[in-house]
């Protein structure tokens, strides 16, 4: 259902639903000055985090493989792109280079129908609650990565508990895209 100033409510309340105090979270998006609040990964979703140069080509052989894939959110110029998978999944992912956050992080996410700094949708959540399968994601990054060519490897991030460190972590000055 559409609201008068053209936000997705359905959306918003979806969104919502993951923070500790759902209410709270619409009260940030409405007053904060970039138009975005911080959410809890592990809960409803988890976010891989796909950088560049394979970010924009995966999402792109994504929308191939699927009618609609679940939420994407992209950084300031598409340098990292953040795909909405099913919670757990940042625990069982091994792809090297492919920031996971799962329970104990925290992602900046904007209101899904206005502008924010710094993050923006590029495939907003319709509210419906429809995740990217990781699956087929890590096929859309082998098929992005062919396409691409190679991919010098960035230094890899130390392992803390069988996943990925997290620069200045998540929640701590880091965000997530």
């Amino acid at each position: 259902m559409r609201t008068g100033d053209g936000t997705n409510r359905t959306a918003v309340d979806w969104l919502a639903s993951a923070a500790p105090e759902p209410a709270a979270c619409r009260w940030e998006w409405e007053r904060h000055p970039l138009g975005v609040a911080l959410l809890p990964a592990g809960r409803l979703w988890d976010v891989l985090v796909v950088p560049e140069p394979l970010a924009r080509p995966t999402l792109d052989v994504l929308t191939v493989l699927l009618d609609r894939p679940g939420p994407v959110l992209a950084d300031r110029g598409d340098r990292r792109i953040g795909f909405f998978v099913p919670a757990g999944t940042a625990g069982r992912w091994l792809g090297t280079g492919v920031r996971a956050a799962g329970n104990g992080s925290w992602i900046v996410v904007p209101h899904p129908g206005r502008p924010a700094a710094g993050v923006r949708w590029l495939v907003p959540p319709d509210g419906s609650g429809v995740l990217t399968d990781p699956g087929l994601l890590e096929l859309a990054m082998h098929e992005a990565a062919a396409v691409v060519g190679p991919v010098s490897r960035a230094p890899r991030a130390a392992a803390v508990n069988g996943r990925a460190a997290r620069p200045g972590g998540c929640g701590a000055g880091g965000s997530v895209p």
